[in-house]
């Protein structure tokens, strides 16, 4: 049996983004993060991380300190009532990337390859899922994976959505909650 899914970025819609953050004392989570998963997760929903992670490939930090301080956070969201079914993330990025780090990737947002992975080992329902992301590119993903419902994240007090392809702009957590069917 097929499942819906919430598919959630991480820099900018789980935690504050303060650019290249990897280390706990830096994350800062996102007010109603850990409401709108519980209540998605009693819904039935499984939830995904789905993370351009270009730190990692220019050389800013390590994979070891991504998985740590993922572990962590996923402890958090454990803790909360919220489980996180699995984070992808992508370290590669084909112009600034080191080394073997450098490379143009199916995964790396706005391609859907993470989004692709979670639907194939896990039995996703793309067209009854649920994308919150707040780039173009992570709205753009959800588009050519063909999520249901792919909705841009801005608060209040940072830079206007501009054009748009997401089926809506919400500026709360809150706000997500009537796409979660």
């Amino acid at each position: 049996m097929l499942r819906p899914a919430l598919f959630l970025d991480r820099d900018g819609v789980i935690n504050i983004d303060h650019a290249y953050v990897h280390r706990r004392e830096d994350f800062d989570f996102v007010e109603g993060i850990f409401d709108l998963c519980r209540l998605a997760h009693e819904r039935g929903y499984l939830i995904f991380v789905v993370t351009n992670q270009a730190g990692i490939g220019r050389g800013k930090y390590t994979e070891q300190d991504f998985h740590a301080l993922t572990d962590w956070m996923c402890e958090v969201f454990r803790a909360e009532g919220a489980p996180i079914t699995r984070v992808y993330f992508c370290p590669f990025h084909a112009e600034h990337g080191v080394g073997a780090y450098k490379l143009d990737s199916p995964f790396r947002k706005p391609n859907p390859g993470m989004i692709l992975q979670a639907e194939q080992e896990f039995g996703v329902d793309l067209a009854a899922s649920v994308l919150v992301g707040d780039t173009e590119t992570d709205i753009q993903a959800g588009v050519r994976a063909g999520i249901g419902r792919n909705l841009l994240f801005r608060p209040v007090g940072h830079k206007a959505a501009g054009d748009t392809i997401a089926h809506a702009v919400v500026t709360t957590h809150h706000e997500v909650v009537p796409h979660l069917t």
